[in-house]
């Protein structure tokens, strides 16, 4: 305990360098443990949604958007698709399930999905409150919209057209809360679901509204819009905007590879997609661990540096101390607890950081994309850095300690 004490009064009494020190260590690991956090979030957050999804069926564009419109709801998505087309491409004995979604609208930044009960099912979600959607206009709402929103079963509402909180409202049709999910941590959380029929309904009104609107008296104008009433009262053709695939067993990947080349539909797997997208990430992501393993380095070699430094400035005094009694071993061991403590700093203050980093980049994506990153204790992977952290600094105290072993007490002593 004496040693400790001497230790830290030593680190105290040269402030400078234990400081720069003391936050080489502390920045490598906020770094580390961040990148950590960040990895298993988004990972449990990517593997939960897409589980049970061998496949995206939807307009042509870029896969990678396809896939994290429709599953993630983090995007544009591509277009819309017939439903009819959709339904023939699925009506295959390889593919297990197949879900429609359509969107478009969305309540205070909130997307509004037409789909049907098996969306739910699929994510296992349930009912917290009321019931779940059935009829045209009825929605069912995730628990953070819930919370955001202040909406609860009973009450009504207007979406805005497209996925921009800024866009035009449908205030001539409104939707009813029939219910509200509990909390399920999917993507199910942060949308707002209702019938396919609830969105074809909104749209086929807020296009005859539009026409209304255009009229100008015209008797040929009139009659032109007679007729598209009648071709829609006809049943004219029902969009979607992509359909979620399950096949029956891994050979139904080869049914992508035919709609792609066949069709004027796409055809993404978010097998592939996700890899490549984290694959890219990688890069940045080893770059940055990489850098933070430099900095803890460099701070192992500032500790060395600094170490050295005061043995040279305190010889007479360790001197002193071996004449007085105190053994070599001790004196190794006060420089040794220099550098431990140093480390055990920095790894304190490493994992506080990386939580408020982690609270921030948090926020940060509940305001652009609805997605909440839970906080947690120290992951298994942490210890191991707290290992590293612990080795840089003691070998980098344990290399000036050294010279107490060689030191000669009496000709140091005559010396000052």
């Amino acid at each position: 305990m004496n040693l400790l004490k001497i230790s830290w009064a030593n680190l105290k009494d040269k402030p400078l360098s234990s400081f720069l020190s003391g936050l080489l260590m502390t920045l490598g690991i906020t770094i580390i443990s961040l990148l950590l956090l960040l990895n298993k979030q988004l990972d449990e957050q990517f593997s939960k949604n897409v589980k049970g999804i061998d496949m995206v069926l939807g307009a042509k564009g870029s896969p990678l958007q396809l896939i994290l419109s429709s599953i993630y709801q983090i995007d544009a998505p591509t277009g819309n698709i017939p439903l009819e087309e959709a339904e023939r491409l699925t009506r295959n004995p390889m593919i297990k399930t197949a879900i429609p979604l359509s969107m478009g609208d969305n309540y205070r930044s909130f997307r509004i999905v037409g789909t049907n009960r098996k969306y739910v099912d699929h994510y296992g979600a349930t009912v917290g409150q009321g019931k779940l959607f059935q009829n045209d206009l009825e929605v069912t709402i995730g628990a953070r919209v819930a919370d955001v929103t202040g909406l609860k079963p009973g009450d009504t509402f207007s979406g805005s057209h497209g996925l921009d909180e800024e866009g035009e409202a449908h205030a001539d049709t409104r939707y009813k809360v029939v219910g509200v999910f509990s909390p399920s941590n999917t993507v199910i959380d942060q949308l707002i679901l209702t019938p396919l029929s609830s969105v074809w309904a909104i749209h086929e009104h807020h296009e005859e509204g539009e026409a209304h609107e255009g009229e100008a008296g015209e008797e040929h104008h009139d009659e032109e819009h007679h007729e598209g009433e009648e071709h829609a009262e006809a049943g004219e053709a029902r969009e979607i905007t992509s359909m979620l695939i399950q096949f029956r067993n891994p050979l139904g990947m080869m049914i992508a590879r035919g709609i792609n080349n066949n069709s004027k539909l796409q055809a993404a797997l978010p097998s592939i997609e996700i890899n490549r997208l984290f694959s890219l990430l990688g890069v940045g992501v080893d770059t940055l661990r990489g850098l933070a393993v430099a900095i803890m380095i460099i701070s192992g070699i500032s500790v060395f540096v600094s170490l050295y430094n005061s043995l040279k400035e305190r010889r007479y005094e360790m001197a002193l101390m071996l004449s007085m009694g105190a053994g070599r071993t001790q004196l190794f061991g006060m420089l040794l607890l220099e550098g431990l403590v140093l480390s055990l700093i920095g790894f304190v203050l490493g994992m506080l950081l990386s939580r408020i980093g982690l609270l921030l980049f948090s926020m940060r994506a509940e305001q652009e994309f609805h997605y909440s990153l839970s906080t947690m204790g120290i992951l298994p992977e942490e210890w191991g850095v707290l290992g590293v952290a612990i080795l840089i600094g003691v070998l980098a105290a344990a290399l000036p300690a050294l010279g107490i072993y060689r030191m000669n007490i009496s000709r140091t002593l005559a010396e000052e």
